[in-house]
């Protein structure tokens, strides 16, 4: 293996002339997935041994817990394991043989991404070259309609020419939101759907109100009645074969989106590679690359993708290699920019590069949540070992913003503990080819499936009434996928359930979000290998099985928005459990006891309507970094038994109407308390009256944001809250009866960004060069003010 790993990187960058490399290296990775399985299987058998140390309860535990003292495992185990690595070996002998044959060389691994701010892909200032196109669509926009039909533009033109963000720029400009008071943006995905996208309009005009009309007929009749007599702008990005839509659609000749000229193109390429101004030190590397970006056709995804590769890469052979190299000369289609970014993708380490392929198991179009990401990565075992001081969610979040930095994935929204993001049409293509086939979005029509198929998405649409039967057939899949689940896939749900428990035996993710399922078997326990597992909105799920607590692997456990009357006492005993959404409607939660949920990263508590307390017991969970609570309306307190958990970084309090949050140092021991709070929100707070001053000075050297909004009880910020010298970010919003900051805010010197809005009193006390006190606030670099 050793041998196989160092010349590994020279081999993948041969494998592209070489079908027998290729396929020699798919019979490595096949060798690999199987020796992993062996090492969980070890890992499975330590965490049942364990267990049964820990809870020796019942007379066969008790047994388990004798054994256990011998170090030998059981026969019938080593026997079987012992089988399954022999057959490892021989394959890698086998496999070492015809590698060897390959004359491949050692290469050193320079593969690196320099980090560099991130930002939304619709970010006017970072688009170049496009000003006369916006304000041509523009004109044709604001043009009356000679007839009184509505008129359709269509935008056209090769991928990666940057459409959908002229339409972006197009959508968002004064003048057109203006014109146009409602506005509606939807995708036309590759397998049309009318009633999908009616829904999709309908939500829009509504803002986000789902839609559950479920005839064709009856969507039009309501759509017809939300824009009668409305003007309306309705943005459609489109897969199908743009040309031929065109001319169906429009009586308007399309608008043809051209490449950019080489002048825009090197502006947009040094735009990327280089921090501002950095290129007038590197007039070589700028020579270098114009030839590069003439090889990129006036195509900005290409020129941009590889202007990021280079960001801070100051050698000249680093620049040289990639005007060089041998992927411009494979053969490709005309206006092909595929090459462009697989030599991106090459640029990856392999970690990243397998984080990349698992993407495309999302159709295209999808909007990804970087916490469920990462939570599939970690699942797979696809992130590299944490560093010291660092969690495996830390190296995904690393992952996530290198491939932002590579313009892989475009950001969308940032929501503070995730954001959400897009993936480009033609890097998912990439995503798809580097894939290996090892991705596979299923449906009702799909007929055939490779073998080495590990992740499924399974689409459960109207025309889908049983399994598909390839999945029979298949016995390595690792990810399972369930979307778009209707009331009447139950049999579907239950039938795949049935069908992981006895097929795959190896499965790590298993994600069944707004099952219709009613209940889960009792065989779900045999997934001992299950490290995600997703149940969020299977309201009808009003308990777990007995067999819960044997998925002993389970690193995720997604229970928010189901049915649960209480959490039982089983799921405490998953002691790798790493994250934790919970809804309950008991009135309390079980007491945590201690050794528990050792591992718990993130713990969130949602729509637990009546959930009167937490326990006591919360501190033992020494590893918590993450605390929400949301819409627990008959919640009042915090317990106090929160000032124990020293790792605790990120607090968010949302929609719990009774909480009222005074908590004051009572003991000698409060007065000293070293925490590690970063983040504290507090939304819609009705009985709010106070902050927590014992869990907020004990974090005064490491807050950095505090949001406080819509809590029209809180009237006075206190003093002390000037010994919170990191803080950088306040935000105060719909807090109506508050009239001022804390004298001697001025003295806040870290404070860069200060947002003020719906507080009338405190507005007009802080308004810029107005108000009576802007003088105290003036030093802060950014001000939002609203009157």
């Amino acid at each position: 293996m050793i041998s196989i790993k160092d010349k590994l990187i020279h081999a993948e960058r041969q494998q592209h002339h070489n079908e027998n490399l290729r396929h020699c290296m798919w019979q490595l990775r096949d060798i690999f997935y199987d020796a992993e399985d062996v090492i969980d299987d070890f890992k499975c058998e330590a965490l049942r041994k364990q267990d049964a140390i820990n809870h020796p309860n019942t007379n066969s535990s008790k047994v388990r817990f004798l054994a256990s003292c011998c170090t030998c495992l059981p026969l019938s185990f080593s026997l079987r394991m012992a089988y399954k690595i022999k057959a490892i070996n021989r394959r890698l002998g086998e496999l070492a043989t015809e590698w060897n044959s390959f004359d491949l060389r050692q290469c050193s691994d320079n593969r690196h991404v320099f980090g560099r701010e991130t930002i939304s892909f619709v970010d006017s200032s970072y688009v170049i070259g496009r000003d006369e196109d916006k304000e041509n669509i523009i004109s044709m926009l604001i043009k009356p309609s000679e007839d009184r039909n509505v008129p359709i533009i269509p935008i056209v033109g090769i991928g990666g020419l940057g459409k959908t963000t002229l339409a972006q720029l197009v959508y968002n400009d004064a003048r057109i939101t203006s014109l146009f008071p409602l506005q509606i943006w939807i995708c036309v995905s590759e397998e049309f759907d009318v009633s999908r996208l009616l829904k999709l309009i309908i939500q829009s005009v509504n803002k986000g109100e789902r839609c559950d009309d479920s005839t064709l007929d009856a969507l039009q009749a309501r759509l017809r009645s939300l824009l009668n007599n409305k003007k309306f702008l309705l943005q459609n990005h489109c897969h199908h074969s743009e040309f031929e839509v065109a001319s169906i659609m429009s009586s308007i000749p399309s608008y043809k989106l051209e490449g950019l000229p080489l002048e825009d193109s090197l502006a947009l390429f040094t735009k990327w590679a280089f921090n501002d101004g950095d290129e007038k030190h590197y007039p070589n590397l700028i020579r270098i690359g114009e030839e590069i970006v003439k090889k990129c056709k006036g195509v900005p995804l290409a020129v941009r993708t590889l202007g990021s590769l280079l960001f801070k890469k100051t050698d000249e052979s680093d620049w040289i290699y990639i005007r060089e190299s041998e992927i411009w000369r494979l053969e490709q289609n005309e206006n092909d920019i595929l090459p462009v970014l697989k030599l991106s993708y090459n640029y990856l380490t392999s970690h990243l590069q397998r984080c990349l392929a698992f993407l495309s198991l999302y159709k295209k179009d999808e909007i990804y949540y970087s916490d469920q990401v990462i939570r599939l990565w970690l699942a797979n075992g696809l992130l590299e070992h944490p560093k010291q001081n660092q969690e495996w969610e830390d190296v995904g979040k690393r992952y996530l913003n290198e491939l932002l930095s590579r313009c892989l994935i475009q950001k969308e929204r940032d929501f503070g503990l995730y954001f959400t993001f897009k993936m480009h049409d033609l890097v998912h293509d990439l995503a798809l080819d580097v894939s290996q086939k090892e991705c596979k979005i299923v449906n009702s029509e799909t007929e055939t499936v490779d073998e080495n198929v590990r992740h499924l998405l399974l689409l459960c649409d109207e025309k889908l009434v049983e399994v598909p039967r390839v999945l029979e057939e298949m016995k390595n899949v690792r990810t399972i996928i369930i979307q778009d689940a209707l009331v009447e896939s139950k049999t579907i749900h239950e039938a795949v359930i049935n069908l992981c428990v006895s097929n795959f035996k190896y499965l790590r993710a298993l994600e069944l979000r707004d099952s219709p399922l009613t209940a889960l078997p009792n065989s779900i326990g045999t997934l001992k290998h299950l490290r995600d597992f997703d149940l969020d909105g299977c309201t009808n799920i009003l308990e777990l099985p007995r067999s819960f607590d044997k998925l002993r692997s389970l690193q995720s456990l997604n229970l928010g928005d189901t049915g649960l009357k209480q959490l039982p006492d089983s799921v405490q005993r998953l002691i790798e459990l790493r994250h934790l959404v919970l809804t309950i409607k008991a009135t309390h939660l079980k007491e945590i006891r201690a050794g528990c949920w050792t591992s718990l990263q993130y713990l969130e508590l949602g729509w637990c309507s009546k959930l009167h307390c937490l326990p006591e017991g919360m501190q033992y969970l020494k590893s918590l970094r993450t605390l929400v609570l949301s819409h627990c309306f008959e919640l009042v307190s915090l317990p106090r038994s929160l000032k124990f958990l020293t790792k605790l970084e990120h607090l968010q309090i949302v929609s719990c109407h009774q909480m009222n949050l005074k908590m004051e140092p009572e003991e000698e021991e409060d007065k000293d308390l070293q925490l590690s709070l970063k983040t504290l929100l507090l939304d819609k707070l009705y009985a709010l009256t106070a902050l927590p001053q014992l869990l907020l000075q004990g974090s005064s050297s490491t807050l950095q944001q505090l949001q406080i909004s819509w809590c029209p009880n809180l009237s006075v910020l206190p003093a002390w809250l000037l010994n919170l010298t990191s803080i950088h970010e306040l935000e105060i919003k719909g807090c109506f009866n508050l009239s001022a900051l804390p004298e001697g805010i001025d003295r806040l010197t870290n404070l860069r960004e200060l947002t003020i809005h719906g507080c009338p009193e405190l507005s007009k006390r802080y308004i810029q060069n107005g108000g009576e006190d802007w003088h105290k606030i003036a030093h802060i670099q950014k001000m939002e003010m609203e009157e």
